[in-house]
């Protein structure tokens, strides 16, 4: 598939999850795949003023795209600068990662006064599909989601059938 195709692919699978998750607020965190198209822009020198929203290139008007989100003392991201564990320890929060594909845990980290935690969940990859054809030969990936209940005070960290 070109870029073309693999676009409005992507809308159409987007638009299932947008008909189930389109109220405002909805926080959707982008990942270094994501900012493919933004990194090119700038190596080709194009003005960012020329670079539409994902909002708007992936018709989705109530979401909200971006870097990292806080709630309940529980940072989530894609975290493509190394591990839940380390992003925990530097950061001093709880942390929700994705983006390493045979990686998942839940590690706490209790110290004298306080503990926290981290989640290093999976991913949701299926190397038989074509958008995840550039990593069929590495190692099978964890596939996995993680949950957080109780204000932010319990972490589950689903590991499931490879």
């Amino acid at each position: 598939m070109g870029g073309g195709k693999e676009l409005e692919y992507a809308i159409k699978r987007i638009a299932r999850w947008y008909n189930a998750f389109n109220d405002k607020g909805t926080k959707v965190i982008i990942g270094n795949h994501d900012r493919i198209i933004a990194r090119k822009a700038q190596t080709g020198n194009i003005p960012k003023k020329w670079i539409r929203s994902y909002a708007e290139v992936l018709e989705t008007p109530n979401w909200d795209f971006v870097d990292h989100y806080i709630q309940d003392n529980v940072l989530y991201q894609h975290g493509e600068g190394g591990t839940a564990r380390t992003a925990c320890k530097s950061h001093m929060i709880n942390v929700v990662q994705g983006h390493l594909h045979t990686q998942c845990y839940t590690e706490n980290f209790v110290g004298k006064n306080f503990r926290t935690w981290a989640v290093q969940t999976g991913c949701g990859i299926n190397f038989s599909q074509y958008s995840f054809a550039y990593a069929k030969y590495g190692k099978k990936p964890a596939i996995a989601a993680a949950v957080v209940l109780e204000n932010g005070t319990i972490p589950i960290n689903l590991l499931m059938d490879l």
